[in-house]
């Protein structure tokens, strides 16, 4: 049965590339609305693939988000102290030379995320089979994030949620990539950017007219003033 609902919002949950950010980079005009929504009362988690010194080297502003979870789901990290809490464990040394032994370049390894582009998805999935890991291969528009199976940004949202005594139907979520779909279809009201991929736009409650950070601040404001669509709920 359907229902129409109106949820007591009380934490934004948004990706960073794409999203909040264009090119990599934040622009005035949405650090200005998400200091709006900050100091409404509402709390900011960040769920990002980046591993957290990338995203420091390009946005200098964690401070403004309550939690960050990072590298796909694998990772908490707290801006205003820089505690880290890891929800995976590393990745395995073989697996990692079995990569470099095939000319995967380039390679990030984080924490617990391991990173490469298109076509290399096949490479990896190559040495998961052999190496016999129960490890996944995630997409990100071009991007291939390695992680242990079963992690991935909705399982680090609910582990955020956690620490900051939460509930997802408080949360409204935004994304702009497929591995969004995770955490919005958890969240009790979830968004799309205007420049989000098609296949993410027909699945959540509202899309924005603008797109990037000028996308996530027209979510803001609706927010903040009150007009926010209802959604079906089943």
């Amino acid at each position: 049965m359907l229902t129409e609902k109106r949820g007591n919002f009380t934490v934004l949950a948004t990706d960073y590339d794409g999203t909040i950010a264009t090119h990599g980079a934040v622009d005035g005009a949405t650090l200005d609305a998400l200091n709006r929504l900050k100091r409404s009362g509402r709390r900011l988690v960040m769920v990002t693939g980046r591993e957290i010194d990338d995203l420091r080297s390009v946005f200098s502003q964690l401070e403004l988000f309550d939690l960050i979870v990072a590298e796909n789901g694998a990772l908490l990290h707290w801006p205003a102290d820089g505690r880290e809490r890891l929800l995976a464990s590393p990745p395995e040394p073989e697996f990692l030379d079995a990569l470099r032994a095939r000319n995967v370049t380039p390679l990030s390894i984080g924490r617990v995320i391991v990173a490469t582009y298109e076509p290399f998805e096949s490479v990896a999935l190559e040495a998961i089979k052999e190496l016999v890991l129960e490890y996944q291969v995630i997409f990100n528009k071009g991007s291939v994030m390695i992680l242990p199976t079963g992690v991935n940004k909705a399982t680090g949202l609910h582990a955020a949620l956690g620490e900051l005594s939460s509930q997802a139907s408080e949360v409204v979520g935004v994304g702009d990539a497929e591995n969004d779909h995770a955490f919005l279809e958890i969240c009790g009201f979830s968004a799309a950017v205007a420049n989000a991929l098609p296949a993410l736009k027909r699945h959540v409650d509202w899309v924005s007219e603008a797109s990037h950070g000028a996308g996530v601040a027209e979510l803001i404001d609706r927010w903040i003033g009150g007009t926010l669509p209802a959604v079906s709920a089943r």
